[in-house]
């Protein structure tokens, strides 16, 4: 005690109160600014939800020019369908116009059916008919493997009554749409950072299951190009669905090395490279005989062409120059300016279907409007590489020209399928 009777001021308390203070107010000028910058603090745990933008479908009128281009290309099919394929048709079965009568029969037959849907048909319809269509595929392709008839040595058809019937080619439009169905429905998921759970998992391997359940089935048949299609079909419907671009070279990595390795083990396969890298080495009375002769009536069509009928490698050359080598004798014929118009035809309607697919009303017709015009862009671009020796021949046809009646009739319905989504569009309420 002093001498006033009080207690000693404890000096060393007092700065210590200080030094506390001013430690508690430098964390508490630290927390605020944490908590400004950090989502952990900023974020409420009842998050208020944003009003949703409702949006209503509007129906419209359908897309004139693409319809027209659709309609011009049908009619230059029946046309070269009947020049290429007369004496073929006369030696084969009596009948020089055998394969116009069967080309007009599937054309008007699907014509009458696809309007039908292009008029009735929306998007609701469209996600439940991808269910259904696939369902479908699944069970006429292993129907093929039973019950199938075999031609060339292969077995893709199924015959119902007169009419036969290719499941593969139902097969390549069922795949995108299903897939378009399937990444529309988990478009977050597929473009999430979080990997086993979202990104490979909904982006990756849930649509490898999609493709791969058909591309088994279809190589069953020994349909390696219609495996090609739907493969590459895939892939590209896959990466407009917003899979990672990452992923997408690691697919294309392991399918070229699947590829490579096809061709170690298959004699068949490296015929075929052979035949297509050293044709000028190859017998060509024996497997450049195809390639060589469509590239004789290529050549010799010079600017205008013989004269639309006047081909001359149909007559026996060109085997079966309605089918998969039609595009050869339409050069000859019509020469390069006849093919110029045919591929400038085929060109503006795979702008046109690019366009209604970027005007579409929601992303599931988006993305089906984008698969089938690069189905038909990819189908166009590998028949005239094939028949020009670009690349191995693989017998692939050219949409709306090369013969067959299920390959047309689907074309045209999925064209129908284009023009009805072009009839909706979505607007804000």
């Amino acid at each position: 005690m002093n001498n006033n009777g009080k207690k000693p001021v404890n000096f060393f308390k007092k700065s210590a109160d200080r030094i506390k203070k001013k430690a508690d107010r430098i964390y508490h000028d630290y927390d605020e600014k944490r908590a400004r910058r950090d989502i952990i603090f900023t974020e409420t745990i009842h998050k208020k939800e944003e009003p949703k933008e409702e949006r209503v479908l509007v129906r419209s009128g359908i897309d004139i020019q693409f319809l027209v281009t659709v309609i011009a290309l049908l009619a230059f099919g029946a046309m070269m369908s009947f020049s290429a394929s007369h004496f073929y048709a006369e030696d084969m079965y009596g009948d020089s116009f055998y394969f116009l009568k069967h080309y007009i029969f599937f054309a008007l037959i699907a014509t009458a059916g696809t309007a039908f849907f292009v008029v009735y048909a929306n998007p609701r319809f469209w996600k439940m008919f991808s269910f259904g269509v696939y369902g479908l595929s699944v069970v006429m392709l292993l129907l093929v493997l039973v019950i199938g008839t075999s031609g060339g040595g292969a077995q893709r058809w199924i015959e119902v009554g007169p009419i036969t019937i290719q499941p593969s080619e139902i097969a390549k439009m069922a795949v995108i749409m299903m897939l378009a169905l399937y990444m529309s429905h988990y478009q977050k998921e597929i473009s999430s950072d979080h990997v086993f759970g979202g990104s490979v998992r909904h982006g990756v391997i849930s649509p490898g299951l999609i493709i791969g359940i058909i591309i088994v089935l279809v190589m069953l048949e020994k349909h390696i190009s219609g495996v090609m299609i739907i493969g590459m079909i895939g892939i590209a419907v896959m990466y407009l669905g917003g899979t990672k671009t990452k992923w997408i070279f690691l697919i294309f990595g392991v399918i070229a090395f699947a590829g490579a390795f096809l061709i170690l083990v298959s004699s068949y396969a490296q015929d075929r490279v052979y035949t297509w890298l050293f044709i000028e080495q190859v017998d060509p009375l024996g497997s450049a005989w195809q390639t060589l002769q469509g590239l004789y009536a290529i050549g010799s069509g010079g600017i205008f062409g013989l004269g639309l009928g006047n081909s001359r490698q149909k007559y026996g050359y060109v085997s079966q120059p309605q089918n998969d080598f039609i595009f050869t004798i339409i050069c000859e014929e019509l020469g390069f300016v006849g093919a110029v118009l045919i591929l400038s035809l085929f060109g503006f309607l795979i702008w046109r279907g690019f366009k209604i697919a970027s005007r579409a009303s929601d992303r599931f017709s988006q993305l089906v409007a984008y698969g089938l015009t690069v189905k038909l862009a990819l189908q166009v671009i590998l028949n005239i590489a094939v028949v020009t020796n670009s690349m191995p021949n693989t017998g692939i046809s050219l949409p709306f020209f090369s013969s067959g009646g299920t390959a047309l009739a689907v074309q045209i319905f999925e064209m129908g399928i284009i023009l009805s989504i072009s009839r909706y569009s979505s607007k804000k309420v």
